[in-house]
């Protein structure tokens, strides 16, 4: 009889399952407590009962464990600093999503040749970097791209995040319901905050759907809804950091009242019109209406807006990157490969700029 099945499939082979990676990777009190410390600071900021500015920061992908824990000892002498009056949540993305083709994440491709793809490998040094992060007492959150990623890592995540590109996916809706941490879905890439309205009332309810139990065999899910699921602003076709886009985001979140009546912006992608050098000013003049005064001058300030994201690295800017060319001892690892970063010199000074404001 013909075959009709893997038909395109050159082959398969089995990844190590979540139980597997735990056990190589166990977790720690300090890290525990990390994470569970992370996630209830910004679910208290979500709900209104910590005054704090939250802020997401770091690099747009780690591509090597040098450069995590070095942006990780840099932030967590920081937070000390400005603790008070920002939460700092250290960006940590291991997958990244592709328009078409490219390089997807250390997970995918740890060792950034375009041919092993050795996605065990990946799998441990994306839990070995989370893992000495919150031994560091430097909470982390990501961007979710893949079940099988999530089943292995969420553990040691305090904040996640769904894309512009897979907010308006089934799936990720399914998945975020069960997620044990506050997750943030952006607006679509074209700027349409239904997307994401309609994500976050997905999540937020009890869900049935097709996953894995922990040592990966597929299984029925039942979750009971995620209520910390709030929006993210990043830009569409325009910009929509302005006060009044906000204001028309708050507008039509308060036809909802079960949900989080907050708002996240995201100072890079179109916010910033894919200029690293512009996060700053985006991330001034949003903290801006949520202070709602500058230099005497006075405005209505909007306590909506709970926390700003910025893509920032150890050095600024992106480096040359051809994927598949470029070998990876030939790269600087604190310099981006994917999107350009701002350096962590301006990234200090905008954060302590704000706690001295705040």
């Amino acid at each position: 009889m013909q075959k009709t099945y893997d038909l395109n499939v050159i082959k398969r082979t089995s990844i190590i399952t979540p139980d597997q990676l735990r056990e190589e990777f166990p977790m720690t009190e300090r890290a525990t407590q990390t994470v569970i410390d992370g996630r209830q600071d910004i679910k208290n900021i979500l709900d209104g009962n910590d005054p704090r500015l939250l802020v997401i920061t770091g690099p747009c992908s780690i591509i090597s464990h040098r450069q995590a824990i070095k942006y990780g000892e840099l932030l967590a002498g920081l937070q000390e600093k400005v603790k008070t009056k920002i939460k700092l949540i250290m960006r940590v993305y291991f997958e990244k999503p592709r328009t078409n083709v490219g390089f997807k994440g250390l997970i995918s491709d740890p060792h950034i040749d375009k041919k092993t793809f050795d996605i065990d490998e990946g799998m441990r040094k994306a839990r070995k970097i989370l893992m000495d992060l919150n031994e560091m007492g430097v909470a982390a959150g990501t961007e979710i791209l893949s079940q099988t990623a999530a089943e292995r890592l969420s553990g040691l995540i305090a904040w996640a995040c769904i894309g512009a590109r897979t907010t308006e996916s089934q799936n990720h809706r399914e998945w975020a319901s069960a997620f044990s941490m506050p997750v943030g879905f952006k607006n679509g890439t074209d700027g349409n905050l239904s997307t994401a309205i309609n994500a976050l009332l997905a999540a937020s309810t009890p869900q049935v759907f097709i996953g894995n139990d922990p040592v990966g065999v597929t299984s029925r899910v039942f979750s009971k809804g995620n209520k910390y699921c709030h929006i993210v602003l990043r830009g569409g076709k325009r910009p929509n950091y302005d006060s009044v886009s906000i204001g028309e985001a708050c507008e039509m979140l308060s036809k909802y009242p079960t949900l989080h009546q907050a708002v996240v912006v995201d100072c890079s992608h179109k916010n910033s019109g894919k200029d690293y050098r512009r996060q700053g000013e985006v991330f001034n003049r949003v903290l801006i209406q949520r202070m709602g005064h500058t230099n005497g001058i006075h405005i209505n300030p909007n306590k909506a807006i709970c926390g700003l994201m910025l893509e920032s690295n150890v050095e600024e800017g992106k480096q040359p990157f051809v994927y598949g060319e470029t070998k990876k001892e030939d790269l600087n690892p604190f310099v981006s490969i994917t999107d350009a970063c701002i350096g962590w010199d301006e990234t200090e000074d905008l954060i302590t700029t704000a706690y001295r404001q705040l």
